[in-house]
């Protein structure tokens, strides 16, 4: 009720950067790694933190530590995230050397700041900003640099940069799963 619609936009293209990691890349890495328990493990622990993850009075204490554990579980994946949403946007003819370069250089959180990085390098708009999360006012600091303003084609795109990036996480996984096995 409080977003405009480039608020909305942004929004909408950080959601799908950052679930980009959370609902495929992770589970896959860890699949790889450990089978179909540490992948469900794995979906345990992101759950958790999407429904108990935030800092309100009702959930405190079990809302910190899912997040925690969550951040934890996603160190890895998500640093993974950049140099594949990168080579997926080199695929799609995006800017896939300022995806990998905003990715590292605006990794102001734990963990989303990698993936949205990725995406606002490899389109050149700005995310991040002020947000309202339960009535308050959030500020989370800018992630990418403002070339243009940000645009409803740009959620159609950072589709696009989901989807080569899940093929190539395929690829690249099953290539380094063959190589060591």
């Amino acid at each position: 009720t409080h977003l405009d619609e480039g608020e909305i936009i942004r929004a909408t293209v950080e959601t799908v950067a950052e679930n980009t990691v959370d609902g495929i890349i992770a589970p896959m890495f860890y699949a790889f790694i450990g089978g179909a328990p540490l992948a469900m493990a794995y979906k345990a622990i992101n759950t958790l933190d999407s429904t108990v993850g935030y800092k309100n009075d009702k959930y405190k204490d079990m809302g910190f530590a899912s997040a925690k554990i969550d951040d934890i579980a996603n160190f890895i994946p998500a640093r993974i995230s950049s140099i594949l949403m990168a080579i997926g946007s080199f695929i799609l003819k995006y800017n896939y050397k300022d995806a990998l370069k905003i990715s590292i250089r605006d990794r102001k959180s734990p963990n989303c700041a990698y993936p949205e990085g990725a995406v606002a390098g490899a389109l050149g708009i700005q995310l991040g900003g002020t947000n309202i999360y339960f009535g308050k006012a959030v500020y989370k600091p800018t992630i990418g640099d403002k070339h243009r303003e940000i645009e409803v084609d740009d959620i159609v795109k950072t589709n696009k940069i989901m989807y080569a990036t899940s093929i190539t996480s395929i690829v690249v996984f099953t290539i380094i799963f063959k190589f060591l096995y």
